[in-house]
């Protein structure tokens, strides 16, 4: 069983940056497919970004491109998600999840794993 814990967020103005980090326990962090996604209030929760085993491959929605960026260390059973620019509508509830695959995917149903959430509120 792996355990996901998010921290970093918080309230920023519009225009600003935040890192978001996952921390991971109870399994073999560098075999796992490693996503975040995000919920805002009233809204499905939307795939964000997604990185491989090794980092070496990403993924991200049309929505972030350019301006997040996902990473990992696997020494530290760590992911980061870096936030630049952002946008009143970045504000929602972001999660960490985890895939026991090594293919990446966009689709929550594919994650074994997640978070609790942690909030990230940008005001205009």
């Amino acid at each position: 069983q792996v355990q996901l814990v998010e921290s970093g967020g918080g309230l920023v103005q519009a225009g600003g940056s935040q890192r978001l980090s996952c921390t991971a326990s109870g399994g073999t962090f560098s075999r796992y497919v490693m996503g975040w996604f995000r919920q805002a209030p009233g809204k499905e929760r939307d795939f964000v970004a997604a990185i491989s085993w090794s980092g070496s491959a990403t993924n991200y929605a049309d929505s972030v491109k350019g301006r997040f960026t996902v990473s990992r260390d696997n020494a530290k059973n760590t992911v980061y998600l870096q936030m630049n620019s952002l946008k009143p509508e970045d504000t929602a509830v972001y999660y960490c999840a985890a895939r026991r695959t090594a293919i990446i995917s966009r689709s929550l149903p594919d994650y074994d794993y997640w978070g609790q959430g942690t909030q990230v509120t940008v005001s205009s």
